[in-house]
């Protein structure tokens, strides 16, 4: 077996914070998963408490993620668009199987968060309708015209072409 030099010793060091990051990377997409069922299923009660749970959660990733940053430029390290995976092959190999992952996961991460906006964002439209159609019904107004023939889209009491 080799030498363990401080050099080594502080890549295995990486290595395992790479590990930490991944396993918090997985926990927090686990997160986005069950945010995205409650959003489908409705169950608001279960998004509120979820979304602590992101905030705590992105919070611990940015440290990790910041940390990691701070010890390459502290190492000296030249990382730059796609150099991690070369430094991690000429640095510390056994954390590039992590590595990977992380971006698999961040990827991952970026999919959900963009289908769960999405997602938000037709129950919003929902219920924006959902809120006029009810408006309209508490001001009496049937369709497009109201009793004195005029137009009565608008919940505001005013005519379309009014100011």
């Amino acid at each position: 077996m080799g030498k363990n030099t401080p050099a080594t010793t502080a890549t295995a060091g990486f290595a395992s914070r790479l590990h930490t990051e991944r396993d918090a990377l997985k926990a927090f997409v686990t997160l986005l998963e069950t945010e995205q069922q409650a959003l489908i299923s409705g169950n608001t009660d279960q998004l509120l408490e979820l979304a602590d749970s992101k905030v705590l959660a992105a919070q611990e990733l940015s440290k990790l993620a910041t940390a990691r940053s701070d010890e390459l430029r502290a190492s000296g390290a030249k990382i730059e668009s796609g150099g991690m995976t070369a430094w991690l092959q000429a640095n510390a190999a056994n954390g590039l199987s992590a590595w990977n992952d992380i971006l698999q996961l961040a990827e991952q991460a970026k999919q959900l968060n963009r289908t769960s906006g999405i997602l938000i964002q037709t129950k919003l439209r929902y219920n924006q309708q959902a809120l006029m159609a009810l408006q309209n019904a508490a001001h009496g107004v049937t369709g497009l015209y109201g009793p004195d023939g005029q137009h009565s889209l608008s919940a505001s009491g005013r005519t379309l072409g009014s100011v």
